[in-house]
């Protein structure tokens, strides 16, 4: 029963001719033009901001969108969708791996890890692993939906929220249409973080108790620091080995990757200096009683 059970699972997500047989194409793939990419990001943009605009000029100070459950829902649906893009991203890239490696051989590439950060140059948007990161592509919209709940239920629109859900649907992009190398490895640490992350936000959301920490902070933390570590790796081996495929977009993204840090690491030391003042304000809040109720038993006695 349980072999059936993933015997069944392997086929479903990594050996289904549609997975197989998938390529990256502006007549097969839905979304993939740039006018596309550019029409949608545009569009998202203009509609978070205009949707904050209205909800802060109807509605009153401190007043917040009743929305139920769909948050809840919302988290568990992206998390579902990162566990399935998780697991199906690792099958596929070992079925990948065991049918292409024969192909290493005319590359300087010699061992898997060595393929997962640097795909041979030529390297075409096909195949099982092009499939999920075309599905992770589109798993992207379902993100976007996070700002609209955001505006409604906490009135918050910041610009790190936008750019960063902009551009990550922007490299998600460049990744299948220049076959970029290190994907695969991005793909794999991100949903995989995505499935951590919204399970514990889904966790929150129906009531349960929430961490002592800043758990999805210092998450996001990892993943940063992991993906910088892989860089170099991709740039080490595009030295040594000859090169790597789809450099030039690796070399945009990482841009695009370090502005994102700069902008993290910004929120990050304003919302650590803001607990700061305010632990330093409740101390002095503190001592001030203190004193006052000392006073006062001064006084009492003096009476």
């Amino acid at each position: 029963m349980r072999l059936s059970i993933i015997q069944s699972t392997k086929y479903w997500l990594s050996e289904h001719p549609s997975i197989v047989n998938f390529r990256w194409s502006p007549t097969e793939s839905w979304g993939s033009t740039w006018s596309f990419l550019f029409s949608a990001i545009t569009i998202y943009l203009i509609s978070a901001v205009i949707l904050h605009l209205v909800v802060s000029l109807i509605l009153r100070t401190n007043r917040r969108v009743p929305l139920g459950p769909i948050p809840a829902i919302h988290s568990l649906a992206v998390a579902m969708a990162s566990v399935v893009i998780f697991v199906g991203t690792l099958l596929s890239t070992a079925a990948e791996i065991r049918d292409t490696r024969w192909f290493w051989r005319r590359t300087k590439t010699t061992t898997a890890f060595q393929w997962l950060l640097c795909f041979p140059l030529g390297t075409r948007p096909s195949g099982r692993v092009f499939f999920w990161s075309y599905i992770f592509y589109l798993s992207r919209f379902l993100h976007l939906l996070r700002t609209f709940l955001t505006v409604l239920e906490h009135r918050k629109l910041t610009f790190f929220t936008l750019f960063n859900q902009s551009i990550l649907l922007f490299m998600s992009f460049l990744w299948l249409e220049f076959s970029q190398s290190f994907q695969v490895l991005a793909i794999l640490l991100t949903t995989l973080l995505y499935s951590v992350v919204y399970g514990y936000r889904f966790w929150t959301a129906i009531g349960l108790p929430s961490a002592c920490f800043p758990f999805v902070v210092s998450c996001q933390v990892v993943l940063l620091g992991c993906n910088l570590v892989c860089h170099f790796g991709v740039l080490s081996l595009h030295i040594l080995k000859g090169g790597c495929n789809g450099i030039g977009a690796w070399g945009f993204n990482s841009m695009l990757n370090a502005m994102i840090l700069l902008l993290f690491l910004k929120f990050y030391l304003k919302m650590y200096s803001n607990k700061r003042k305010g632990d330093s304000l409740s101390e002095l809040k503190g001592s001030s009683r203190h004193l006052h109720s000392s006073l006062e038993k001064l006084d009492s006695k003096g009476s």
